[in-house]
C-alpha cells in the first residue's frame, strides 16, 4: 500500500532575493548569480525535504507584489525564504508582504563565509550589504507584524540548514492541514468534554474540514469488499507480521482476520473516494460493523492517515499534520493516550496505549497480530497489532479547544523499554519518562488543560512544532527539561492576556 502523506516533491519553497536598481546591471547580475548559488546549495541539502526554487532578484515594489500574489496562488508553493543580498529599501516590500499568505523564513546570511581582509574594497562592500539590508527588511516585517522565522548564519552552517529544514517541514504540515478533509464515523464519545470543539473555528484557524458520516455508510462499503481481495490482504498480514496460529489460514479465528482485511479495504475505499486524509471512529457507534476497527486503523496510520479514537477529530487532524511533517525522518508518529503510571520504585514513568489503535511506525520490532476480547463496544473480538514502542527521545503533543482559542501542548519525553514484560496486556504500547519529571510534567499538563488523547512522535521535534504553531498562529505550551509548573502557570496567564488582547485588535 502507498502512503497518503503528500510526497515532498509536490511541494516547494520559493527563494526571494531583495536588492534595488541603484547598483547597476553588473552588480545586480552578481547578486543574481550569488543568490542562485545559495538557493541551489540549500536545495541540494539532504536535510531539507522540499525543493528550494530560486526566483529572479526583486528590485521594485510592483515585481515584489506580483511575486507574492503568485506565491499565494501556487498550491505547490508552501512558503518563501527571503534574503536581502544588498540594501533593498523596505517600503518597496509593504504591498507584497501585506498580501502574502505563505509562511516566511527570513534568512540573514551572506554569500562569503569570511571577509577578504587584504583585498576588501568599496565594490565588495556595495555588493555584500546583508548586514544592514536585512535589518532594513526586518524593520518593515516587525512594523507590519509579519509572522516569520529568522535564521542567521552562513548557508553551509549545519545549524542554519537544520533550522531551515524544520521550518520547511512545518510549512508542509501547514499546507497539509489547510487542505485536510476529515471523516468522522459517528459522533464523539458521549459526555466527554475534551473531544468536543468548534469545527468551524478549527477550519478558520487550521484549514481542515471536519464532517460526520453515518457509520453504516462505511459498513455498506465494507460489505461490498470481494472475498478474493480480503483473502489477498489477509495473506499480506501473514507475511508482514507474526500472526498467531488461530488467525492464520485454517485457524479457528481466520474469519476474524478476513473481516479485519475487509474493514481495511472498505476504509481505504471510503477515504480515497472522498479525498479524506484523516478519520475517527467511536466504539459507542459501530452500527453494522462486526469489530471495532483495530488492525485496519493501525495500518492506515502507518500509511500517513490521521486518526482519533472516540470521535476525537482534533487529535486525528493533528496526527495527519505531524505525519506529513515527519515524512522521511527516522522514527514514527502515532495516536496515543496517557493510560497509567509507574510511580516507583525507580524513575517514575508513563504507560501509554489505547484500546487498539497505536501506529506500528513506532514499533521496536516486528509486531504480533493477535485477537483478544474487548470489554467495550459489544462486538466481536477485534484483531490488532501488539508491540512495544522503540526507545529514544520523542514528543507527546495535544490539541485542545479552550473556547476563545486553540492550544497546542507539547512535552519532551524519552521512550524507554518496559521494566518487565507485559504478557497480559494485549495492546500496542509505549512507556516513557516525561521531562523534566513525571510530577512536574503531569502538573504542567493538567494546568494547561491539555487532552488525554495525544500524538506521540519520535520523528517530529519541538522546533518543527514551534514553527508550525507560529504559522498557524496558535498557542503552544512546551514542557521540557527546564519547565516548572509554577513558571508554566505564569506563562498560561500571560498567554491568556495576550490572546484576548490580540482578538480584540
Amino acid at each position: 500500500m502507498t502512503s497518503t502523506a503528500q510526497p515532498y516533491d509536490s511541494h516547494e519553497v520559493w527563494f526571494l532575493t531583495g536588492s534595488q536598481g541603484l547598483y547597476g546591471e553588473e552588480t545586480l547580475a552578481q547578486v543574481a548569480h550569488q543568490s542562485q548559488q545559495i538557493a541551489e546549495r540549500l536545495d541540494g541539502s539532504s536535510r531539507i525535504p522540499l525543493r528550494i526554487v530560486w526566483k529572479p532578484v526583486l528590485t521594485d515594489a510592483d515585481s515584489i507584489r506580483r511575486l507574492c500574489l503568485e506565491a499565494n496562488a501556487a498550491d505547490h508553493c508552501v512558503g518563501v525564504i527571503v534574503w536581502m543580498h544588498t540594501f533593498s529599501p523596505a517600503k518597496m516590500w509593504i504591498a507584497g508582504l501585506s498580501a502574502l499568505d505563505r509562511p516566511v523564513l527570513h534568512l540573514h546570511t551572506q554569500y562569503n563565509l569570511s571577509l577578504p581582509w587584504s583585498s576588501i574594497d568599496m565594490h565588495f562592500m556595495n555588493l555584500n550589504q546583508a548586514a544592514h539590508g536585512d535589518r532594513e527588511f526586518a524593520h518593515i516585517e516587525a512594523r507590519l507584524g509579519v509572522n516569520r522565522k529568522i535564521v542567521a548564519g552562513h548557508a553551509t552552517d549545519a545549524r542554519v540548514v537544520g533550522r531551515i529544514a524544520a521550518w520547511a517541514r512545518a510549512a508542509a504540515g501547514r499546507q497539509a492541514a489547510r487542505t485536510l478533509r476529515l471523516a468522522r464515523f459517528g459522533d464523539n464519545m458521549r459526555e466527554v468534554a475534551v473531544t468536543e470543539g468548534d469545527k468551524v473555528e478549527a477550519q478558520l484557524r487550521f484549514g481542515f474540514s471536519v464532517n460526520t458520516y453515518g457509520v453504516n455508510d462505511l459498513v455498506a462499503v465494507v460489505d461490498q469488499v470481494e472475498d478474493k481481495a480480503a483473502a489477498q490482504l489477509a495473506a499480506e498480514y501473514v507475511e508482514s507480521y507474526d500472526v498467531v496460529p488461530a488467525l492464520r489460514p485454517g485457524g479457528v479465528r481466520h474469519d476474524s482476520l478476513l473481516y479485519a482485511a475487509r474493514q481495511e479495504l472498505g476504509l481505504r475505499t471510503f477515504l480515497t473516494e472522498g479525498g479524506f486524509t484523516a478519520f475517527t471512529t467511536n466504539f459507542e457507534d459501530l452500527g453494522g460493523l462486526r469489530q471495532l476497527p483495530g488492525l485496519a486503523v493501525q495500518r492506515l496510520m502507518a500509511d500517513g492517515y490521521g486518526f482519533g479514537g472516540e470521535g476525537d477529530w482534533k487529535t486525528s487532524a493533528l496526527l495527519r499534520t505531524m505525519k506529513v511533517m515527519g515524512t522521511g525522518l527516522p522514527g514514527g508518529t502515532t495516536f496515543m493516550e496517557d493510560y497509567t503510571y509507574h510511580l516507583g520504585p525507580g524513575t517514575p514513568r508513563i504507560l501509554g496505549a489505547h484500546m487498539l489503535e497505536v501506529c506500528p511506525s513506532v514499533a521496536a520490532e516486528r509486531p504480533r497480530c493477535e485477537i483478544h476480547a474487548l470489554s467495550i463496544g459489544n462486538r466481536e473480538d477485534p484483531v490488532r497489532l501488539v508491540f512495544d514502542a522503540a526507545e529514544g527521545p520523542a514528543v507527546v503533543v495535544g490539541l485542545c479547544d479552550l473556547g476563545d482559542r486553540f492550544r497546542l501542548t507539547a512535552n519532551a519525553v524519552d521512550v524507554v523499554a518496559p521494566s518487565q514484560p507485559l504478557p497480559q496486556l494485549p495492546v500496542a504500547r509505549a512507556v516513557w519518562q516525561p521531562r523534566p519529571s513525571l510530577a512536574e510534567s503531569a502538573e504542567s499538563w493538567l494546568l494547561a488543560g491539555a487532552p488525554h488523547h495525544t500524538v506521540l512522535s519520535s520523528a517530529v521535534d519541538l522546533e518543527t512544532l514551534s514553527d508550525y504553531a507560529a504559522m498557524a498562529d496558535v498557542e503552544l505550551l512546551t514542557i521540557d527539561q527546564d519547565t516548572t509548573s509554577d513558571q508554566l502557570a505564569k506563562e498560561i496567564r500571560w498567554n491568556a492576556a495576550y490572546h484576548r488582547l490580540a482578538q480584540a485588535l
